[in-house]
C-alpha cells in the first residue's frame, strides 16, 4: 500500500492501515533518531512518540501530504525537544548529561570503536547541521525533501550539509588518525 492510499484509508476510519505506515517507516525513523540522539533507548522512545503524534494528527493534514517528510519533521521536532530538555536537566547536579549508551572506545572490536568514533564526532556537529547531514547521507533524502522537513530553503540545506560535513571531518579525522589536509 502506498502512502497516499494508507493516508486515505486511515482518514476513512481504517486505523489498521496506519500499521502499514509504521511498518514502512519504523526502521528509517529509528535509525535517524538514533543518529540524532546517540542513544538507542531514547531513539526508540522518540520514534514511538513520533508515530503516536502522527496517528493523532493525520486527520488534520492536507490531502497532498508528503508522509515521509511529515514523519521526519515530527521526528526532528521530537529530537530537538529532547536535546532542549536534556540541556535544562543537565543543570540539575545529580544528572550526568554526558551519559549515553555509546560504549567506550577500546571496549570491543575495532569496527565497534570506529562506529563509536563516528557517532561521537557526529554528536559534536551543531544540531541543525547534524540534522541535515543525517537526513541527507544516512536517510537518503534530497535537499528539497530536507527543506520541507526543516521548513527552510534548499540553499540553506546545501549550506548546512556542507558546513556539517566540514565540522564532522574536523571532529572525526583527529580521532580516527586521519590527515586533515
Amino acid at each position: 500500500m502506498d502512502d497516499a492510499t494508507a493516508i486515505a484509508r486511515v482518514r476513512e476510519g481504517h486505523i489498521d492501515a496506519f500499521a502499514n505506515v509504521v511498518e514502512r517507516y519504523e526502521v528509517p525513523i529509528l535509525r535517524y533518531l538514533s543518529r540524532m540522539t546517540g542513544a538507542s533507548e531514547i531513539a526508540r522512545d522518540l520514534a514511538q512518540d513520533t508515530f503516536l503524534q502522527a496517528f493523532k494528527n493525520i486527520m488534520n493534514t492536507k490531502s497532498e501530504l508528503s508522509l515521509k517528510a511529515w514523519l521526519y519533521k515530527i521526528a526532528t521536532n521530537n529530537a530537538l525537544q529532547h536535546h532542549r530538555r536534556r540541556k535544562i536537566l543537565s543543570f540539575i547536579p545529580f544528572l550526568n548529561s554526558a551519559e549515553t549508551d555509546i560504549p567506550e572506545p577500546g571496549s570491543g572490536p575495532e569496527w565497534i570503536d570506529a562506529k563509536v568514533d563516528v557517532q561521537r564526532a557526529l554528536l559534536g556537529v551543531p544540531t541543525d547541521q547534524r540534522t541535515a547531514l543525517v537526513l541527507h547521507y544516512v536517510e537518503g533524502l534530497k535537499y528539497r525533501e530536507i527543506a520541507d522537513v526543516l521548513s527552510t530553503s534548499e540553499e540553506a540545506i546545501r549550506k548546512r550539509v556542507a558546513r556539517g560535513s566540514e565540522a564532522f571531518r574536523t571532529a572525526y579525522l583527529p580521532k580516527a588518525g586521519g590527515d586533515q589536509s
